[in-house]
């Protein structure tokens, strides 16, 4: 195993968060808060941690080896969390609350041990806006670039042509992080821009357009987007529906190619389960029992479609207090958290293909049956799917179902109730942020969970993140012989 590589491309991250930890400290400097002391010798520390890390690597890229590969996603993984709460604990929070808030942060997932946001300096603030924004282009590189090489999860159905394993590894991940970079960076700009038009201030507007686009959801207010008019919010069901699309299909779009996104089927079955998602709770709380209590019809519409979008995106920014709103609300928000966005998105979830192809093998499979020497192919996109990748994709959900049953298991083995557990363990695993009921719920937050149930969910919302096989791999006493 080539270590030179590894540690290049963890090195150039380490000095690359120092360097992004320094916005915070500018604007604590402009609001004459003390904590922009705690950002600079945090900036400091991880730069120069950073270049001794490449100093040491010799600047050698190295073949892209899938074995490096695995080790590198993993520990990149593990050590930006790592960096990214040092800023937090310099603030006074404990390890284990600082390292789940920047676990959270990283992967995504929103779900946050901090309270009295309003309160907050707004160096904080900003890292942990920032925490996101990168999190979310990491995510979406990781599954564009090296998931597809690695075989991960079925994403080899995604694999780019020239990212084969004859090329060079880092070069290639920087060709596909700049292309998907610059739209990430494009759609964010616009995102912010359109949130200002609405009414939102300069720094609300930048902080939640990151939060926004990398699916995050971490707001600078207790309230969410309650705090906000229908205006935002709309631009917030836009962009978060956006930034759950496939990103390589945006890439195209801007050279001109709109097939992609012609030819994958993910985003009509993603927007049409969105539809029929509001539509059934809409028809629930008007004719079916539920609780809900709006002004009007338009309001119970926004709302819904917020909280809907909100949660299979795995965004998790609320508007609303669901819990209210009866048992199969409940029940339904419960199954948005597990289904997710698109492929090569920043959404989190199961994946919208991976729910397709679950269920073409299922149908092909009850075809076999009654037809036992029928040829019955699964088919993805007009293309006949290979039997290895099949294999993948079932593999992962039932990683994912595994893990899932493991973390609700273990919650309830600290004291929550099943409701918190369960819904605390589905929102962990799918990187959701916030879960159900009256601890975890909409308007609540992890801060007054027992210190094992934060270690139990901030390993769980890694595992969600690293698509469980990369992780499995690692572990595995195989992956270290020769």
């Amino acid at each position: 195993m080539h270590i030179r590589p590894i540690l290049l491309a963890l090195g150039m991250m380490t000095l690359f968060l120092g360097v992004a930890m320094i916005p915070s400290a500018l604007i604590d400097i402009v609001d004459d808060q003390e904590s922009w002391a705690i950002f600079m010798l945090s900036a400091f520390s991880s730069i120069f941690l950073g270049v001794v890390m490449v100093l040491l690597s010799g600047r050698e890229p190295g073949r892209n080896h899938p074995k490096e590969a695995f080790l590198l996603t993993v520990l990149l993984w593990v050590l930006l969390p790592a960096i990214g709460g040092l800023p937090f604990m310099l603030a006074g929070y404990s390890f284990t609350d600082s390292l789940f808030e920047s676990i959270s942060g990283l992967t995504t997932t929103g779900a946050t041990v901090f309270s009295g946001l309003d309160s907050l300096p707004r160096g904080i603030l900003l890292w942990r806006a920032i925490l996101q924004w990168i999190g979310g282009i990491g995510i979406i590189v990781t599954a564009i670039a090296i998931f597809p090489m690695l075989r991960v999860g079925g994403m080899q159905l995604f694999q780019l042509e020239s990212s084969d394993v004859s090329g060079k590894f880092l070069p290639r991940v920087s060709e596909i992080a700049a292309q998907t970079g610059l739209v990430y960076l494009v759609l964010s700009i616009a995102c912010g821009l359109l949130y200002s038009a609405q009414g939102m201030d300069t720094f609300d507007s930048i902080a939640h357009a990151m939060t926004t686009m990398s699916a995050g959801g971490f707001s600078t207010h207790d309230d969410g987007f309650a705090y906000f008019g229908y205006g935002v919010n709309a631009v917030a069901i836009v962009f978060m529906i956006l930034a759950s699309l496939p990103f390589a299909a945006f890439v195209m779009l801007a050279r001109g190619n709109p097939k992609p996104f012609l030819r994958d089927s993910q985003p009509r079955v993603f927007l049409g389960i969105i539809l029929i998602s509001i539509v059934i709770l809409l028809l629930y709380n008007e004719y079916g029992g539920g609780t809900a209590i709006f002004y009007d019809r338009a309001d119970a519409l926004w709302a819904t479609s917020f909280s809907v979008v909100a949660t299979i995106t795995g965004t998790g920014f609320t508007n609303e207090n669901y819990i209210f709103w009866g048992p199969g609300a409940t029940a339904m928000m419960l199954i948005l958290m597990f289904l997710g966005g698109c492929a090569g998105s920043a959404a989190c979830g199961l994946k919208i293909f991976r729910l397709e192809i679950t269920f073409r093998t299922l149908l092909a499979h009850v075809k076999r049956m009654t037809s036992p020497n029928r040829i019955v192919p699964v088919r993805y996109n007009g293309r006949i799917v290979p039997d290895d990748t099949i294999q993948s994709v079932l593999v992962f959900v039932f990683l994912y179902l595994v893990s899932f049953v493991i973390t609700a298991i273990l919650l309830s083995l600290t004291g929550l109730n099943a409701l918190t557990a369960i819904s605390g363990a589905a929102s962990s695993i799918s990187n959701v942020g916030p879960a159900l009921g009256q601890i975890l719920g909409p308007f609540g937050g992890y801060q007054n969970l027992p210190e094992t149930a934060k270690w139990i969910c901030a390993v769980a919302m890694l595992l969600g993140r690293l698509e469980f096989i990369a992780v499995f791999v690692v572990l595995t006493p195989r992956f270290w012989r020769g």
